[in-house]
């Protein structure tokens, strides 16, 4: 039996088919419907019958989306395409494709997929985080997502960074009605006004890394303060999770230097005499989301 994975995004709706061993069997992309709901369930129900017609075969289906479904209502929150929030989503795609789907959110699909066969592989727990425009998270424990009984588990972005130094507080608002986020530091445009407030240049994430490599003083400075609060960030994570693995996703985590500096940081904030939790690179890069999501629907 085969297992779909569909990545629901903002701009492509993309599958995979996976065989029983794992390997990819298919694979497919087409542009989303824009705010078109109706529009954008018939795309999802028609890939995966066109897959299925072109395989000669069935299997499960897995969706991966930004956001998550309430488990109060039933419903679709959180997600960047507004047309799905407050839609019954997972229901209404069970009738068109006949069967049951299972939903959960793309950093969920992340740590599923390198957890399975990916950066995580092997490890009893892996926490998958997603360093990017945003910064997200995924648990996943012997190979299931977790999610909890909020669906929220994973939400690491929307924690106060820990251990603020004064000159971090309240710290930049988050769109979440907050400040000082872990969102708001962490991620590429969080390194990026960091620099800028500090140095009055405007650099993307990427160049200010690229620049302190290649000897940049006040970049380095940068990196330096980003390294120092991912690290206290993920000493938080460990000293409450533990986690075997923690794979990186998301641009900023092609950053070489993260697997180096970070390790030799967190130690200062891990309460523990020595930690043997790994920090790696995901394997399955922006694959993951997709693959995950068909794990996720053999679950």
């Amino acid at each position: 039996m085969l297992r779909f994975g569909v990545d629901l995004g903002g701009t492509k709706i993309e599958i995979i088919a996976l065989g029983p061993d794992g390997r990819e069997r298919l694979r497919r992309r087409i542009a989303t419907p824009q705010e078109d709901y109706r529009a954008i369930l018939a795309a999802v129900a028609g890939l995966v019958r066109e897959a299925e017609a072109e395989l000669n075969d069935t299997g499960s289906v897995g969706i991966g989306t930004p956001g998550s479904i309430s488990r109060a209502t039933g419903l679709l929150r959180g997600s960047n395409s507004i047309c799905l929030n407050g839609k019954p989503i997972r229901t209404d795609l069970e009738g068109l494709l006949g069967r049951t789907v299972q939903i959960t959110n793309d950093a969920n699909c992340f740590a599923l997929s390198e957890a399975t066969d990916g950066g995580g592989a092997g490890a009893e727990v892996v926490f998958g985080v997603i360093l990017g425009t945003g910064v997200g998270a995924g648990i996943a424990v012997r190979g299931r997502v977790l999610t909890g009984p909020n669906a929220i588990a994973g939400e690491w972005g929307h924690n106060p960074l820990p251990w603020p130094r004064d000159d971090e507080r309240p710290g930049p608002p988050c769109f979440c009605g907050h400040s000082g986020c872990i969102e708001t530091l962490l991620s590429g445009p969080g390194l990026e006004r960091d620099h800028l407030e500090v140095t009055g240049e405007r650099l993307i994430s990427l160049d200010i890394a690229a620049r302190a490599s290649a000897g940049d003083s006040a970049c380095e400075a940068s990196m330096r303060r980003y390294e120092e609060r991912l690290a206290r960030s993920l000493a938080h994570v460990i000293n409450i999770l533990d986690p075997d693995t923690i794979v990186l996703g998301g641009g900023m985590s092609n950053i070489d230097r993260l697997y180096r500096s970070i390790p030799e940081l967190w130690m200062s904030w891990v309460f523990s005499d020595r930690v043997d939790t790994n920090l790696v690179r995901h394997v399955h890069g922006d694959s993951s989301g997709v693959r995950g999501a068909a794990w996720l629907g053999a679950a």
